[in-house]
């Protein structure tokens, strides 16, 4: 034995070394992956499809990566954001693997959410039917189901009974037809009821739930939080420059382009206040509005779809940030990332954007044509007032925004 191993070139004993290392590494990863959680987030919406819902998923996925979890996302194709490249599977961070199932869409959701029965339709009996044979073969890597909003909620239901798994649903909107109908007050009770704990946005989403009569005890609120390195102040002049707008006092707006959201209020209003320049960020409906108001409009520019990672640049172009909503919004995730960029926020007081919000950085009114209006048109006057609102904000979103809002999430997955 001596004889032989005197004999062996030392290139064969690295090579020997190389190989335990390497086989000891993956030992160690693999009792180290089976000692971590397995998250199951089941959604309609994710990225590359972009929108307020999407942005905190990205943040919630990479948080909980950083923090040792795995995560497993069951989702669609991006159905509301056209022209988007995107992957069937794909692995990112450390424990992140994404399953993105091919689906159709564009403006179809956006016809059919008012219409609660067509809507279940169209997003969940396929999701569901590529989530039960996930979970058919990886059950044993999963330990929470969390489902995003009402319609995966229904599918984690199913789920959390056939593969004894916790459930959490976040709920990330107020439904407007929800006292419309029995039936569909009925069916969110049970959905709701189903889950060992529901997630609202706000103290706005709760109290519409609790009127459905579910159980109070598992109700809790949780918070958006926003990427503070991220959405930060830039320099004002530089922005404008880097993005190609006119440097001169500037109104913006970022969100769905549908009705409900008051674009043409604001275009409305924007044809009268000719000496301030108002941007357009989105996608949705109302693109074709939208472009033929900035080509009849010199002070209207509409600048169609911006990437989440893009938006900085585009808030700091702003002197501020307008959300007309016409209806009653979960929170209003627009608010915060501008906030975060110092830009003090004129709009709606419908829903939960006052809970985002408060008056030191804020001016809400009752979405009318003649408030918001007023409220711009003294703002530009009055610049005081503005370097007033400017001077908190983003004092108020290091304090209100930041990522430890995450523990609101994670206290319930255990």
């Amino acid at each position: 034995m001596e004889a032989f191993i005197t004999k062996t070139s030392p290139g064969f004993w690295n090579l020997f070394a190389k190989g335990f290392d390497r086989a000891y590494f993956c030992a160690k990863k693999f009792i180290m992956n089976r000692n971590k959680m397995g998250v199951l987030i089941l959604t309609p919406f994710f990225s590359p499809n972009i929108g307020g819902v999407e942005t905190h998923l990205d943040n919630l996925v990479s948080i909980l990566d950083e923090k040792g979890y795995r995560v497993f996302v069951q989702t669609y194709s991006p159905i509301t954001t056209e022209n988007t490249p995107w992957e069937k599977r794909e692995l990112i961070g450390n424990n992140i693997k994404i399953n993105r199932y091919r689906w159709f869409g564009k403006n179809l959701f956006h016809k059919l959410e008012n219409y609660p029965i067509l809507d279940f339709l169209y997003l969940t009996p396929y999701l569901f039917f590529r989530s039960l044979l996930f979970m058919a073969t990886n059950s044993q890597k999963i330990d929470i189901i969390h489902a995003q909003g009402l319609n995966a909620g229904a599918i984690g239901v199913v789920l959390k009974a056939i593969f004894q798994k916790r459930l959490l649903i976040s709920l990330h909107a107020i439904y407007s037809n929800i006292g419309k109908h029995r039936l569909t007050a009925l069916t969110m009770r049970t959905i709701l009821n189903g889950a060992d704990v529901a997630l609202g946005m706000s103290k706005a989403v709760n109290e519409q739930f609790n009127q459905t009569g579910m159980k109070g005890n598992n109700l809790k609120e949780y918070r958006y939080w926003v990427d503070l390195k991220h959405f930060k102040p830039m320099n004002l002049k530089e922005s404008r420059k880097k993005i190609g707008v006119d440097d001169r006092f500037t109104v913006l707006f970022v969100g769905r382009l549908i009705p409900i959201k008051g674009i043409k209020l604001l275009v409305e209003i924007a044809r009268e206040l000719k000496k301030i320049q108002f941007l357009f960020i989105g996608a949705g409906p109302l693109e074709t509005f939208l472009k033929s108001a900035s080509e009849k409009n010199h002070n209207i520019q509409f600048l169609g779809q911006v990437h989440n990672t893009d938006l900085p640049a585009y808030y700091n172009s702003a002197d501020l940030f307008c959300i007309p909503s016409q209806y009653e919004e979960g929170l209003g995730r627009v608010v915060m990332e501008s906030v975060a960029c110092g830009i003090p926020v004129v709009g709606s007081n419908r829903g939960g954007i006052s809970e985002a919000l408060n008056k030191t950085i804020s001016i809400l009114v009752t979405p009318t044509h003649e408030n918001l209006k007023n409220v711009i048109k003294m703002l530009h006057i009055d610049n005081e007032q503005l370097k007033a609102l400017k001077i908190g904000c983003r004092d108020y979103a290091l304090m209100n925004y930041s990522k430890q809002n995450l523990d609101l999430i994670t206290r319930h997955y255990v």
